[in-house]
């Protein structure tokens, strides 16, 4: 059984009392408050439950990251980025993302876990500062790829990304990566995808010390950097060079 935290004054136990199996399960309870959610990324925890569960907090081990030094997006995309007419932006469309990832049914699910009252929660961590988008927009001018996530100093907690047309999230990792506003992205968990642009499995305890050292260091205004970014689309970091 694993333990139950209070809903008024939830109590985070140690990370390394999560489960391995299901990998990572830590705790029950608690609320989506900002406090919560703050308290919760900072000692490398998120939550994830389907639409009638309690809320259910984890921490795998290990864990799925993405840095500018290993990301190196496929020869094809990188083409694909220096020819492409579409526009990245941040923080332009936070609502519209995470509706757009909501809509999507992941493999072996029946439903989505981005459930109103998450889709509540963190858009007031977005109002609040905490929680930020990055959308691609087509040549038509409408949104057809992008990511949201959290981020604490020069650390990103990536939550989820959607694509309506091929290449859309992969052109909005490769921006946030190549922002330079984060040393750190957390995939969270393992993925094919991600490990074929450079992602990398760490183990949980060294994960955390790298968020104590990151989330302390001031970061650039995503919304700016991503701007830039689109100015520079030879840029050399992370790899889209020709």
């Amino acid at each position: 059984m694993i333990p139950w935290i209070d809903e008024l004054s939830p109590k985070f136990p140690p990370v390394e009392t999560a489960t391995e199996e299901p990998d990572g399960l830590l705790c029950a309870g608690g609320n989506l408050d900002i406090t919560t959610l703050l308290n919760a990324y900072s000692q490398g925890i998120f939550p994830w439950f389907n639409d009638g569960q309690p809320v259910l907090w984890w921490s795998p081990n290990p864990r799925m990251v993405v840095s500018p030094d290993t990301f190196h997006p496929s020869r094809r995309l990188r083409r694909f980025i220096r020819k492409m007419d579409w526009q990245v932006t941040a923080d332009r469309a936070f609502t519209d993302v995470i509706q757009h990832c909501s809509a999507i049914l992941r493999s072996g699910q029946d439903g989505t876990w981005i459930t109103p009252d998450i889709i509540e929660a963190y858009t007031q961590m977005h109002k609040a500062g905490y929680a930020h988008s990055i959308e691609v927009w087509n040549d038509d001018g409408e949104l057809c790829g992008g990511l949201y996530g959290v981020a604490l100093g020069r650390i990103f907690f990536g939550e989820s990304m959607f694509s309506n047309e091929s290449n859309a999230s992969k052109v909005a990792l490769t921006f946030l990566v190549n922002s330079g506003c984060y040393d750190l992205m957390d995939c969270q968990v393992y993925t094919n995808h991600l490990e074929s642009m450079g992602g990398q499995l760490t183990p949980r305890n060294e994960f955390v010390q790298a968020i104590k050292s990151l989330s302390q260091l001031p970061a650039d205004v995503l919304a700016d950097a991503i701007t830039a970014v689109g100015f520079e689309k030879g840029f050399e970091q992370g790899g889209i060079e020709p």
